[in-house]
């Protein structure tokens, strides 16, 4: 898929320059995906009872479970996940067993599961190897499930690879990454790949993100589907190229669509733009099909979108996405890094080691105060329209949603003080769910005054906000 985010950074940079899903839906009113990349399931099933599940999120977006490559000579690089070897539920991130455990204890918390699924392809390994459950394997030779030569596409281009994006047949039949490309116009590999998936749906899983489906014919996909033992809630990765023959549009009858083009465009305005060009904010594809985000594992990895190395906007970008009426929002729970392929923290044998917030590696972006408290406002204002729009024409921006809510966001570089904005929002004090929560009656972080013809008047540091709903106020 290396030319895939060439086509991809292309895009992104010229934006700088300024059917119905498939089998489920996400719960309507907790549709905030949290991705929590890299974490191990202890570490997931954990976070969903105390974390998670309390602040709000609909569903947790969990590493690929399947048995793996494991490739200790290159530091067991974070990819190796994606590099499959069977459909065993033993992974750097844990056991069946675990996962299991992980369903259990996240629906406890009113917490999803959706499980990335590597269904395109096996491993990327041009020879042999031993897997993460101890299973042998060489390329086109994956005993365990089984798979054999005739299970894959030879579509006769040099290696089998991709040579022209235009070519609608190659981007479905021909290898990305050299990795051995599963023949899914195969009935037999279509009924192994949904044994996969309806194994995942007997532990309690809720649905799928689908690794590469850009790579997967969307007849094939619908087939395997339609092969599913209960509804489930699907979502692609379908990266946007712009002379591609595969593209985000041809996939809106399989599922929703992770939306690369949004993500793009809104880390352009928050690097090199001006806010106010967000009062129109929106993509190509239906809002109501699209899965949006401001980064996630992939864009940060390769530049293309904001990271935790520019917090105070990155802040502010996914404080805007989960106050915009726009998608299905899904966070970014990452780790630190200092190079492409670094792994998140694990053991001299690869496995994840258990997450810790605060400890200087894991970053749990989900927790931060300006992200976290905004999961309650997209949830309050759900259904809301945007009312009383404001901005300076620059990077000072302001918006209710209907009399449910209502944010600032000040992406100037200077203070703002003393300013003035009208609202639709009922008289009262409240708190700033940007800053802080309601705990026992009181705010935890700054309050704030709508007076009795709805004005409000605030004082707001560099690259900060507020936001304030009606599920926050207090009485002083």
């Amino acid at each position: 898929m290396l030319r895939s985010w060439v086509l991809l950074i292309s895009t992104l940079v010229a934006v700088a320059g300024l059917t119905a899903p498939a089998a489920a839906e996400p719960a309507p009113e907790r549709d905030v995906i949290a991705q929590m990349f890299g974490w191990n399931w202890r570490s997931i099933g954990r976070e969903c009872r105390e974390t998670l599940g309390p602040l709000g999120y609909g569903a947790v977006q969990t590493s690929p479970p399947e048995e793996h490559s494991l490739l200790p000579e290159q530091g067991f690089p974070w990819w190796q996940s994606y590099s499959a070897v069977s459909y065993e539920l033993n992974s750097r991130y844990g056991t069946r067993a675990e996962l299991a455990e992980m369903v259990r204890g996240c629906h406890a918390a009113g917490v999803r599961v959706y499980v990335d699924a590597v269904i395109n392809n096996m491993a990327a390994i041009q020879d042999c190897g031993i897997g993460s459950g101890a299973t042998p394997y060489c390329h086109y030779w994956y005993p365990r499930v089984p798979y054999g030569f005739d299970d894959f596409h030879h579509c006769g281009t040099p290696n089998d690879a991709i040579v022209d994006y235009s070519d609608r047949s190659q981007v479905h039949r021909c290898q990305t990454f050299n990795a051995a490309d599963l023949a899914t116009d195969d009935e037999r590999v279509r009924d192994r790949i949904a044994g996969y998936l309806n194994d995942l749906l007997s532990l309690g899983v809720d649905g799928f993100r689908i690794d590469s489906a850009k790579h997967i014919a969307p007849e094939d996909l619908s087939a395997i589907e339609a092969r599913l033992s209960r509804p489930a809630y699907v979502y692609q990765e379908v990266i946007y190229g712009r002379n591609d023959g595969s593209r985000p549009e041809d996939y809106l009858g399989t599922g929703d669509v992770m939306d690369l083009r949004y993500a793009g465009a809104l880390s352009a305005i928050f690097r090199r733009g001006h806010l106010a060009q967000l009062r129109e904010f929106g993509s190509a594809l239906p809002s109501d099909s699209s899965v949006v985000f401001v980064a996630n594992h992939d864009t940060v990895r390769h530049g293309v979108t904001l990271t935790y190395a520019d917090p105070e906007r990155y802040t502010l970008a996914n404080a805007f996405l989960l106050t915009w009426p726009y998608g299905h929002p899904k966070i970014l729970s990452d780790y630190a890094f200092t190079n492409y392929d670094e792994p998140s923290p694990s053991d001299p044998l690869g496995r994840t080691l258990d997450a810790t917030c605060g400890d200087g590696h894991w970053l749990c972006e989900h927790t931060w105060p300006g992200i976290a408290g905004m999961v309650g406002f997209h949830q309050q204002t759900r259904g809301e329209p945007v009312v009383d729009w404001f901005d300076n024409s620059g990077d000072l921006i302001a918006f209710g949603r209907g009399g449910a809510g209502f944010v600032v966001l000040n992406g100037e570089s200077s203070a703002m003080s003393g300013a003035s904005f009208r609202t639709s929002l009922p008289q009262g004090t409240y708190c700033d769910v940007m800053h802080g929560a309601v705990r026992a009656g009181v705010c935890t972080g700054p309050a704030y005054d709508i007076d009795e013809t709805g004005r409000l008047r605030a004082d707001l540091a560099p690259l900060s906000g507020l936001a304030l709903h009606i599920g926050a106020v207090v009485t002083r």
